[in-house]
C-alpha cells in the first residue's frame, strides 16, 4: 500500500493526520482520492445528508480602514470623498429588509476607522438587539483588536462588553493565512497571527461561538496552509469554540496585490483538506461567494456541508472583481441537485427548516 492510500485510510479511520503526513496528501494525492475521502469523513460525521444554509446580510458599516491590507479592493481612507460610516438608521432599515425575507442572522464588519468610538458599535449592538430578533454575528478579529487598541481595554474586557450589548458570535474574517511571514507580506499593518488566536480564544473562553476562515492564493507554501490548519485544530482542541471553517480564494482584481485567482481545482483540494486535517470542526462551508453556485454544488462531493449565507448584501468580494450571486432558490435547487437535503438553520446549525 502507498504511503498516500495508508494516510487516506487512516483519515477514514476518523484518525488524526499530522501536518507531515497531510503535506504528503497535498502534494501527492489524487484530487478525486481527496474527494472521495472528504465526503465519505463529511457522511459520517452528517448521515442525515442535510446540507444547511443561513438567511442572513452583510453589512460593512464602514469602508473606512487605516490598516491598508494589499489583497483589499474595498477600504477607503478618511480623506477620500466616497468614504462612509452608516448611520444606525439605514443600518436598521437593511436589517428590517434581511428579516422581511425570512433572514435571521447579520454579519457586520468593516474598516478599522481610526477615530470613529467603541461606543458607536456598543450602541450599535444595543440597538438591534433591542429592536430586532436576529443573531448578530459580528466583529471579526482585527476589528475586536483595533478596539482593543482604542479604548485601551483588554480583548477579553472589549468581547465581555460587546456580549453584553447584545453579541451572540464573532466572524473568523482577518484570518487569511495564519503564517505571519504572510501577512508581513499582504498586510504589515493588520494584526498577528498570535493575535488573532487570542480573540478567538478569549470569545470562546466567554461562551461565545466563533467561525475559522482562510484566504488562500496569496503566495502562501503548502506547508504555511497547512500550518494555518494546524493552528485552528489546536485552539479547536482547547476551546471547542469554531462552529465552522470557512476556505475562500484570493480575488485580486482592483487589488493592490494583483496576481491572479487561484484555479477551481486548487480550491476543492484545498476544501478536501481542511475535512480531512480539521477532525474537530464539524461544518466545512463551500463558497459561491467565490466561487460561484456550480462550483459550490461540487464542493459538496470534497467535504463541504454548509452552502454559508444567502447574503443579501455582500460588497468586500464585489470590490475585487467577483460578483457572484445565487438566489435561495437556487441554492434550494443546488443542493437537491447533488442529492442532499437542503436546510435553513441559525448561526449555531440548528436547523430551522428543511425544503
Amino acid at each position: 500500500m502507498s504511503q498516500v492510500s495508508t494516510i487516506l485510510n487512516k483519515a477514514l479511520n476518523m484518525q488524526r493526520i499530522t501536518e507531515a503526513e497531510a503535506l504528503e496528501l497535498w502534494e501527492q494525492a489524487d484530487i478525486l482520492e481527496l474527494g472521495l475521502v472528504a465526503q465519505a469523513i463529511m457522511l459520517k460525521k452528517h448521515p442525515n445528508k442535510i446540507i444547511t444554509f443561513v438567511i442572513d446580510r452583510n453589512i460593512n458599516y464602514t469602508n473606512i480602514c487605516d490598516t491598508k491590507c494589499k489583497f483589499c479592493a474595498f477600504y477607503k481612507t478618511e480623506e477620500e470623498q466616497d468614504g462612509y460610516v452608516l448611520s444606525y438608521e439605514d443600518i436598521y432599515e437593511k436589517i428590517e429588509e434581511t428579516i422581511d425575507h425570512g433572514g435571521t442572522q447579520i454579519l457586520m464588519q468593516g474598516g478599522t476607522h481610526p477615530t470613529l468610538p467603541f461606543d458607536y458599535y456598543l450602541e450599535l449592538v444595543k440597538g438591534i438587539k433591542e429592536r430586532y430578533d436576529v443573531q448578530v454575528h459580528s466583529f471579526s478579529p482585527p476589528e475586536i483588536q483595533h478596539f482593543s487598541k482604542l479604548t485601551g481595554l483588554p480583548v477579553g474586557e472589549v468581547i465581555k462588553q460587546l456580549k453584553d450589548a447584545g453579541l451572540d458570535s464573532l466572524p473568523g474574517g482577518g484570518a487569511e493565512i495564519l503564517v505571519d511571514r504572510v501577512r508581513q507580506k499582504v498586510s504589515p499593518n493588520k494584526i498577528s497571527t498570535s493575535q488573532w488566536l487570542e480573540v478567538m480564544e478569549e470569545a470562546h473562553k466567554l461562551g461565545m461561538k466563533s467561525t475559522a476562515t482562510m484566504v488562500f492564493g496569496l503566495g502562501e507554501t503548502t506547508q504555511e496552509r497547512i500550518e494555518h490548519l494546524s493552528r485552528i485544530r489546536q485552539l479547536q482542541d482547547e476551546t471547542a469554540g469554531f462552529t465552522a471553517f470557512i476556505p475562500w480564494s484570493f480575488q485580486p482584481s482592483n487589488t493592490e496585490l494583483g496576481g491572479n485567482t487561484t484555479s477551481g481545482i486548487e480550491y476543492l483540494k484545498t476544501l478536501a483538506m481542511a475535512r480531512i486535517f480539521l477532525d474537530n470542526v464539524n461544518n466545512i462551508q463551500a463558497s459561491w461567494v467565490t466561487q460561484g453556485g456550480k462550483m459550490a454544488q461540487i464542493a459538496l462531493y470534497f467535504g463541504g456541508n454548509d452552502f454559508g449565507g444567502t447574503m443579501l448584501e455582500e460588497n468586500v468580494v464585489r470590490a475585487a472583481g467577483t460578483q457572484n450571486k445565487v438566489p435561495l432558490q437556487d441554492i434550494i435547487h443546488f443542493i437537491k441537485e447533488a442529492g442532499f437535503t437542503p436546510a435553513q438553520r441559525t448561526t449555531q446549525y440548528n436547523i430551522i427548516k428543511s425544503y
